[in-house]
Order: C-alpha cells, then structure tokens, then sequence
C-alpha cells in the first residue's frame, strides 16, 4: 500500500509541481506555436525551477496563441513568430514547431542572439543539420546555447543504465517503439512530407538516439532497411513504420522498430489486422552483452552472459522497469555440450541520483520529469554553471540526422526536404 501511495504521489507532483519563487535574473522563454508538448516539455518543469519563467507565446493563429496564453497563465501573446523572437525581454526560444519549420526559426532566434530549446527530431535532415550546429553564430564563449531536446538522456534512469555496462561488451541491441493505431490521424503533421513528417523523424529518431548512446559511437552502416509506407490516399513518401538493422563492427549489431500506427497480432487476422495493436505499448531497449568464458573445474567451461532490458525508457518518470538478467553455462570442453544453466534476473528502477552522484553535485527530486531534468541543464549551460555535464552535442545532432537520412536512403524512401532557408558556409575559410 505504501509503495502504491509513494507512486500517486510522485505521479501527481510531476503534473503538479511545488511553485518555485522566481529569481531576479530568471531566464524569460518564448513559445514558438501553441504545439501539444509544450506543457510537458516547458511550462510544467518551468514552474518548479526559479531561474525559468515561460513569458510569451505566439502561433499562426492569434486565437489559438491566445487560448494558449490563458489556459497556461502566459502574460504575452505575440502576433507573429517574427515578433516573439523580436522581443528585447525574451531571453531564450523554445521551438517545438514541425520538423520542417525547425531549422529556418532556430536560425532566427539564434541571429536575435536568443538562446534555443529545440525539439527532436532537431531539423529535417543532416545538411540542415550541419549548417545549423556548425554555424559561426553557436561558436565562442559568449554565443547563444543551443540544445536538441532528446529529453530522456537527462534523466538520471538513462546514465545509470549505460554505467551497467561497457559499450564494447555489447553484441546486440534491440530498440523496439510502438503506438496504438488511432492516437494519431493519418493526416496528421507528423505524415506530412513537406513538413519532414515520418515515423524515423518522431518514435523512430528515439530509437536512433538510444542506439547510439548505448554503443556510444556510430554504426559502419546500414544493413537492412524496409517501412510500411502511408496508404496510398495519403503521404506515401511519409513513414507510418520503420525498421532496420545497423553493423557496429566487431559483430555488433542494433536493431529498431518504431510504428506509429501499430494495429493487428491477434488471433484470426482476416478480422482482427486493423485492430490497435498494445503489444509494445512501452518504449523499450534491449542490451545483450557478449558472453565471457573462463575455465571451470572438472574439465568444464562456464560461460556467462548478462542483458540488460529497459521497459519506458523514453518516459521513466511516469514508470520504468530495468531488469538485468544473468546467464550461467556450464559446458563440457570437449565437446561444448550444456551440462548446467542457471538464470539469475534482477530488478532496479532509478527516480533520482544515487547518493555518490548527489555528492558530485547533481540535484534532482522524484517526481523530476525528464523534461524537468533538460530544464535544469539547459539553464545551466545559459548560466554557465557546472551542471551534471549530460548534454547533446552538437555534433552529436549532426550524426543522428545522418544516421536518420542513410535509413531512409536505405528504406528507398526520400530523405526528408530541406529548407528553403538554408545558409552553407566554407568552414575551412571562415565564410
């Protein structure tokens, strides 16, 4: 009973946090579109840290801008995106609009020296991608910060999970998201070519990341890739699922499989196919190590191999399970037939910093959502403060838009189209 109340408890703080007093020289942000994960992503974290207050808002439609500005108690509403990132009060952006819209305004906001919070995927390909994060105007001390916002690499459940581990250990990984067929229309924006819709470009683009953070370097290349494209009567240059399977040498392989649109497995498929699948409802990851062999008595080889398996790894606050599983063979060794095996599963779920990372410095609560943890590093980078040091380099956004374009290319489907706004730069010459 106990743990059931720690759990309603922890689950309503997160949508209900303590309301910090805010500091003098809190950061003022700006919200580019009424977008739906806005209040997850900012205004909820926002009220709980006293260096963030959300100050304006603005979205193609001024009602829309408006309605959103009351319901979230934001003071202004500004008509245009041109005149929010105008605005001399607003400190720094957070651009959460289409994957086709987020180059051109990040390169706005960084030209009015606003510093940017810009959703995943970060832009819609990784010509725009190197543009962007290469740009002189993110370069030197003093210039604006800029941060891809894969939310849950900040939370304290992700670093814990990779400490488990040694990347070059691990053989195989598996990154499987799926979403119920209905959440969203198929007309949605995220199928929306010109607007770099596709499944790789939203679930897909966390099964990128987390295989990359889990190898901790990027793959020789791409093995296999195949989709199920849209229907028809829609986008059929947009993703409605991915798969595919990447080579990191040494034998190491991961693969991902993200549908946004999962339907059907059940029992007689002439009736049930088009029936909302709940069969990986949670984001999950898959680590297998490599086994290791050592000598054992009576003429016996003992082989153990470890896996390691994340149920929710994109939204550990509202819940996660890592279960850890040991593997103990005992073989003969003439012959390598089994004689014995032995399963061993452990179970740990990570809220907040264990007590040797709060000693270093990193703070954090429970009821933190990963989003509230990314506040926290966001503000420390603009405030050029030490911070837990988790951060998303901006090479790093450079090769996961590579990665994302060789899937595609991979899959025979179009990478995504670039902005009209694009500025190149000779970087060898400084121009």
């Amino acid at each position: 009973m106990s743990a059931l109340f720690s759990y309603l408890k922890r689950t309503y703080t997160i949508f209900n946090p303590p309301i910090a007093t805010k500091n003098e020289d809190a950061l003022r942000i700006g919200i580019l579109g009424a977008a739906n994960i806005a209040p997850a992503a900012l205004v909820t974290p926002a009220k709980s840290h006293p260096d963030v207050i959300v100050a304006a808002v603005a979205a193609r439609d001024p009602k829309k801008a408006e309605a959103f500005a009351k319901k979230y108690e934001i003071p202004i509403v500004h008509k245009t995106y041109d005149e929010l990132i105008a605005d001399p009060s607003i400190d720094c952006i957070y651009n959460p609009l289409p994957n086709g819209l987020h180059y051109e305004w990040t390169l706005k906001a960084l030209k009015a020296g606003k510093h940017v919070l810009l959703e995943k995927p970060s832009v819609s390909n990784a010509r725009e991608a190197r543009s962007l994060f290469r740009h002189p105007l993110i370069q030197g001390p003093n210039a604006p910060v800029l941060l891809e916002a894969f939310h849950y690499r900040f939370h304290p459940m992700w670093s814990t999970f990779l400490s488990m581990f040694k990347s070059e250990d691990v053989e195989t990984v598996v990154a499987t998201n799926s979403l119920v067929a209905g959440i969203f229309p198929k007309d949605d924006i995220r199928f929306n070519y010109d607007l770099s819709g596709g499944t790789l470009m939203d679930f897909g683009a966390y099964a990128v990341s987390s295989v990359r953070g889990v190898f901790g370097k990027e793959p020789i290349g791409v093995k296999t890739a195949s989709c199920r494209p849209m229907p028809k009567e829609f986008d059929d240059k947009c993703d409605e699922a991915i798969f595919a399977e990447y080579e990191f040498g040494n034998g190491a392989s991961a693969k991902i499989s993200a549908d946004l649109q999962a339907k059907g497995g059940y029992p007689f498929p002439a009736l049930t196919q088009n029936w909302p699948s709940f069969k990986n409802f949670l984001p999950t990851i898959e680590v297998k190590l490599r086994p290791q062999t050592e000598s054992a008595d009576g003429g016996l080889e003992k082989s153990i191999q470890k896996s390691f398996t994340v149920y929710n790894y994109m939204g550990p606050f509202l819940y996660h399970r890592i279960d850890i599983v040991t593997t103990t063979q005992l073989k003969k060794s003439t012959d390598g037939k089994v004689v014995k095996t032995d399963t061993n599963t452990e179970y740990k779920k990570v809220y907040k910093w264990p007590a040797e990372r709060e000693a270093e410095g990193r703070i954090g609560e429970e009821w933190w959502s990963t989003y509230r943890y990314q506040l926290e590093e966001f503000v420390n980078r603009v405030k050029k403060r030490e911070g837990s040091g988790i951060w998303v380099e901006p090479e790093d956004s450079i090769r996961q838009m590579e990665m994302i374009d060789e899937t595609y290319e991979a899959a025979g489907l179009p990478v995504r189209p670039t902005s009209k706004a694009l500025e190149e730069f000779d970087f060898f010459s400084g121009r």
